[in-house]
């Protein structure tokens, strides 16, 4: 129904100051109409004085007015009253119980309130159908904002932790922290991940020391991490190669912290054509932990330029 907080609209309140007294055969009807509504007796009593004194004082539709404006004058007080009122106005069925002459016209006035009713009531849904949009909208707006402070200061953290591995002396402790940093680098942006892993022979022996694997778009990475002082060549990479070989249809990353010589990188072009290959440098991810990078995306064009262009190594802010 009508879901006006202050009152209802004056062509609303004209029509139910004529409709009511055609609803009622007599003015006291009227009164008994408005006092089953929830209208307060101590607001009908001096009307009902006037009608047992001088019952030709007053009209019906004098009661009605008087009475209907006073309650739409009461605001946020009168709104469960008004609201009875109106139900009781807009689920009148019985216009046999009015008088004859007034029937037709009561019944179209009846219809008349409806309408009103029903598009006032559809402008109110509207109203709250756009107010949940944008409270919706905020929360969303707000829940995108915390993500994205919570997604910088993982950042910062991992900014300090990768700054600390600098400054770490023992090569083998360095090459350790930054495969465990590389994992949490990787679960920022939802990367799948599976961290460094050793398989054993029956016997418990060492055969493969996996620094880690992820997947993306669908596809497995096996991930080699190495931290020494001079580039990668050709034996450290072909390795790699061989661990990537030795499954099938997976996928090799190899990330150094002094780069790849020459025939390190033609190594992995040759091999191109069986398997993708692709190799990153620490710098690139220094770069993209301070400019806040996506690291999927960056992965995803070394990914494309591997396989399309046969380049298994291009540089973030140096080749794109």
């Amino acid at each position: 129904m009508h879901d006006d907080s202050y009152h209802w609209t004056p062509e609303l309140l004209e029509l139910l100051i004529e409709t009511i007294p055609l609803l009622c055969r007599s003015k006291v009807s009227v009164l008994d109409f408005l006092r089953s509504a929830g209208v307060d007796e101590q607001l009908l009593a001096g009307l009902r004085r006037r009608v047992r004194q001088d019952r030709d004082s007053i009209s019906k539709y004098a009661i009605a007015r008087d009475v209907l404006r006073q309650l739409n004058e009461r605001g946020d007080r009168g709104l469960g009253v008004r609201r009875e009122v109106l139900r009781r106005v807009t689920e009148f069925e019985d216009f046999a119980t009015c008088w004859p002459d007034d029937q037709l016209k009561a019944e179209g006035l009846v219809a008349k309130i409806r309408k009103v009713v029903d598009v006032k009531d559809s402008f109110t849904r509207m109203r709250l159908q756009q107010e949940e949009e944008r409270k919706r909208g905020q929360s969303e707006r707000q829940a995108r904002q915390q993500q994205a402070a919570q997604r910088r200061q993982r950042y910062a953290t991992l900014r300090a932790e990768l700054s600390a591995l600098f400054s770490m002396p023992d090569p083998h402790e360095r090459g350790v922290a930054l495969e465990a940093l590389l994992n949490k680098i990787f679960a920022v942006d939802g990367l799948l991940i599976r961290e460094a892993f050793v398989l054993r022979t029956e016997d418990g022996q060492a055969a493969e020391q996996i620094d880690g694997a992820i997947e993306l778009d669908g596809s497995q990475y096996l991930v080699e991490v190495k931290w020494w002082g001079a580039p990668l060549g050709k034996g450290p990479v072909a390795e790699h190669l061989v661990r990537v070989y030795g499954r099938a249809e997976v996928r090799g990353l190899m990330i150094s912290a002094s780069g790849f010589t020459g025939p390190a990188v033609e190594e992995c072009t040759r091999v191109l054509a069986q398997r993708v290959m692709v190799l990153g440098e620490l710098r690139e991810l220094v770069l993209l932990l301070e400019q806040e990078r996506d690291l999927v995306e960056w992965l995803r064009e070394k990914v494309r330029r591997a396989v399309i262009d046969r380049e298994p190594l291009r540089l973030l802010g140096v080749d794109f």
